[in-house]
């Protein structure tokens, strides 16, 4: 076996207890031939000293609109202390570890403070800790601009290190160790009997984890699979197998290859609002272009998009609903919002093509009498915008429709 990257969340480095589980895979990958590269995320989460929010909510107690590269310099930090503990952990059980930031490991991205882009990872030092038999403990979340500027890499930065340096150092394999045993087929607090996927493909989980499945970030899905690197969710906290992320169907626990699903999961984002924008009958045809370029220029991310004649639908985040509908005005148009909305998506990379998949998704609702107030699909989802009340009924219906649970 070669290299293979391994990423440790933030509840995976929280205590001595449970990084002493971490040096327990690490131990495991060298005695099976690897050249392990550990990733790390900052330790614990909100309140929990060293966690990257407790360190945000500090830089905003004195200044709540502290500069962005200011503010990256202090979530810099959470990552680097972890990092020292984890390979000073590794070091005491007898390991050459070696802790470096995200810029040392030779992560180079843009100036785009707070949310950076990876521009391309120089792995020589890696490689060279690797050949001398080191075990390099690299700062996830992070890098370094090429005029030196200190960057972190955005929410799910972590899993982008890991991936990029899998794909820059042609790893065997991306292991990403989580709380969780695998990726599920829904959320387990909506779905009592939702279960843990064999096998996913890359093209599945990223439409998951882009329809709000908290599963792993879609950029490090998108990363290893310029390279074909099969990448594996797993719990740190278990020897649960977990996961396994191919561009290869390969056959399930059922014999059958992954694409033969018809679904694979069922997602859900809440909080959003719909917005409708009635155009006149005179309105110029580059109107919706028009309404979009202004979302657009204000930072407005959209979804659920149908434009039709005499009207264009879209949803935004419910908090800046009031700042879309704003632009709107400026433009000329009337729109109307309704909040309290939430899509809900049924992802498989079998959906397409197969008749009868929409008709048995919309049975699925019909059954609780869920109201659907748009609709939009592709070749490997189906999504519809529903009032949240109704996001518990439609995810529980539209799992058993599609027997996921089997």
């Amino acid at each position: 076996m070669g290299i293979i990257v391994q990423k440790f969340g933030g509840t995976s480095v929280a205590s001595p207890k449970v990084r002493d589980l971490v040096v327990e895979k690490v131990r495991k990958a060298r005695e099976q031939g690897a050249s392990p590269v550990v990733v790390v995320s900052a330790m614990g989460r909100r309140g929990e000293c060293y966690a990257t929010d407790t360190l945000i909510d500090l830089a905003r107690s004195a200044n709540p609109s502290i500069a962005s590269r200011e503010m990256d310099h202090i979530m810099y930090c959470g990552e680097m202390i972890s990092a020292v503990i984890m390979a000073g952990t590794l070091q005491a059980h007898g390991m050459d570890a070696v802790m470096l930031t995200g810029g040392q490991a030779g992560v180079i991205t843009d100036d785009n403070f707070n949310n950076a882009r990876i521009l391309r990872v120089e792995p020589a030092r890696l490689l060279s800790l690797l050949k001398a038999g080191k075990v390099p403990v690299v700062c996830g979340f992070q890098g370094i601009s090429e005029d030196h500027e200190l960057t972190t890499l955005g929410r799910g930065g972590s899993d982008t290190s890991a991936a990029a340096l899998g794909a820059a150092l042609d790893a065997d394999m991306v292991e990403i160790y989580t709380d969780v045993d695998g990726i599920m087929t829904a959320d387990p607090r909506i779905v009592c009997n939702a279960k843990i996927l064999d096998q996913i493909s890359y093209g599945e989980v990223c439409q998951l984890a882009h329809q709000g499945a908290k599963v792993i970030h879609p950029r490090a899905v998108e990363i290893v699979m310029t390279k074909n690197i099969p990448l594996v969710v797993k719990s740190t906290f278990s020897d649960a197998p977990g996961t396994l992320i191919t561009n290869v169907a390969q056959p399930d626990s059922g014999g059958r290859p992954v694409t033969d699903r018809i679904a694979t999961g069922v997602a859900s984002i809440g909080k959003i609002a719909q917005i409708k924008v009635s155009l006149p009958e005179n309105a110029p045809g580059n109107a919706s272009f028009s309404i979009f370029k202004a979302m657009a220029d204000n930072q407005i991310s959209v979804d659920l998009i149908n434009v039709h004649p005499g009207q264009v639908m879209f949803t935004v985040a419910e908090e800046v609903v009031g700042k879309a509908a704003c632009k709107i005005g400026e433009l000329g148009y009337e729109a109307s919002s309704t909040l309290d909305c939430a899509k809900v998506s049924v992802v498989g990379g079998g959906i397409n093509g197969v008749p009868g998949v929409m008709a048995n998704f919309i049975q699925a609702l019909a059954k609780y009498e869920i109201a659907i107030l748009q609709t939009v699909d592709s070749h490997t989802s189906i999504s519809v915008l529903v009032k949240n009340e109704d996001v518990q009924k439609a995810v529980t219906s539209l799992h058993e429709t599609f027997n996921l649970a089997e």
